[in-house]
């Protein structure tokens, strides 16, 4: 549980296609990112296993968690640090009967989602979007202050995600998020430079 802090990445089809998703996720781990987040809602559990073996042994040898987007059956098998579902996936009931790892849960902007989860086993929950999502363009924005919410509800981790980038990261970070989850403002564009950037961010002073 101590893991999970710090600056989350999340991978994508686009900017993260899979014969270059190593080398970006070994470029973003070198440059201080504590967890990543292999995300493909296309491709079959086969077509990936071998991918998410070698993306977890990396980021093991970065100290670094890594987490699989919504496939039980692959993150068992391998023994992913973590999964993460979302509100059409698999229920966490039956997740957490199946895997023994880490298990997250996008609880939007609900914070009575993200007690039930809690209650249901889930290691940490996640909010958002906050910001308008170039990845999830059809999420609805929630508040920030849903986290200040939570912090005072919860006593697992909290996860901030959904259109944070440079820009905006330290207005997030201001409400003490365990984790800051980023797909398009680390992946798009300078890997290294963009990790820099959003890790000073999250790190900045605040009244």
């Amino acid at each position: 549980m101590s893991h999970l802090k710090g600056l989350y990445g999340i991978t994508d089809e686009r900017l993260t296609p899979d014969d270059r998703v190593y080398e970006q996720v070994r470029e973003a781990l070198k440059a201080g990112v504590r967890i990543i987040q292999y995300r493909n809602k296309t491709a079959t559990d086969t077509q990936v296993e071998a991918l998410c073996k070698s993306l977890q042994l990396l980021c093991r040898d970065h100290g670094a968690l890594f987490i699989i987007d919504d496939r039980v059956a692959l993150a068992t098998r391998i023994r992913a640090d973590g999964i993460h579902i979302g509100k059409d996936d698999t229920a966490l009931k039956e997740v957490r009967r199946l895997f023994d790892g880490i298990i997250g849960v996008s609880c939007y902007g609900s914070v009575r989602h993200a007690l039930e989860a809690q209650e249901n086993g889930a290691d940490y929950v996640a909010f958002g979007s906050f910001y308008p999502s170039p990845t999830k363009p059809q999420s609805g924005i929630v508040k920030l202050e849903v986290l200040r919410k939570a912090k005072e509800a919860l006593r697992i981790p909290i996860c901030a995600i959904g259109g944070i980038n440079a820009e905006n990261i330290g207005e997030v970070a201001a409400y003490a998020p365990d984790m800051i989850s980023v797909v398009t403002a680390l992946f798009d564009g300078d890997i290294t430079q963009n990790s820099h950037t959003l890790l000073k961010g999250m790190h900045r002073d605040h009244p």
